[in-house]
């Protein structure tokens, strides 16, 4: 089997065991987890809550996608909070793990949204995002890979893990995974992208 062949089966692999996880831990299966992420994201345009999409590096850029696809597309209240200068601002004159928690302090509201998107799903400025975001009851959706017991996946409402010990595989399959969760909720819409 050629290179190509093997990581497009590894990429398979990865999106096929996808896990899905409530909050209570319980296991939910694929198409019940999707199915329930596109009902609230429902529910978070029905009652105009605000949608923050978080991430480092790679996922970074797959926040800011995200967030414009579901603006634009999904006529949701979505944004990304990566913007540099505010991120640089926070993380050198406080600290790094601050930079998307004081954001949420700032802008959040009870029942807006969180989606944290990280490979590891231990990076301390995601976990304390996470932590913020739970103190002012929102709703969070983790995606995280890499090792099963990262601290990501047992902290959201709903927590998307994928098994994979690579971090091109995992982001490769959170791309995917954030697509289809958007291209299903746009399709209860009405609308195909």
């Amino acid at each position: 089997m050629g290179y190509y062949a093997a990581y497009t089966d590894q990429l398979l692999t990865a999106l096929m065991g996808l896990e899905i996880t409530a909050r209570s831990g319980a296991k939910l299966d694929n198409e019940a987890g999707l199915q329930e992420w596109c009902e609230w994201t429902a529910r978070w345009k029905e009652h105009r809550r605000n949608l923050f999409f978080i991430g480092n590096g790679a996922s970074a850029a797959m926040s800011s996608h995200m967030s414009a696809d579901a603006a634009k597309n999904g006529g949701l209240k979505a944004r990304c909070l990566n913007e540099p200068a505010l991120v640089t601002a926070i993380g050198n004159d406080l600290e790094y793990r601050q930079v998307f928690a004081l954001q949420l302090d700032r802008y959040a509201e009870k029942n807006d949204a969180l989606i944290t998107i990280s490979s590891s799903g231990n990076s301390p400025n995601i976990v304390a995002a996470i932590e913020k975001a739970r103190s002012l009851d929102m709703q969070i959706v983790t995606l995280s890979g890499l090792k099963s017991d990262n601290f990501s996946r047992t902290l959201g409402d709903l927590n998307f893990y994928i098994p994979a010990n690579r971090y091109g595989l995992v982001e490769s399959a959170h791309q995917a995974l954030l697509h289809c969760w958007l291209d299903r909720y746009l399709a209860t819409l009405g609308i195909e992208m």
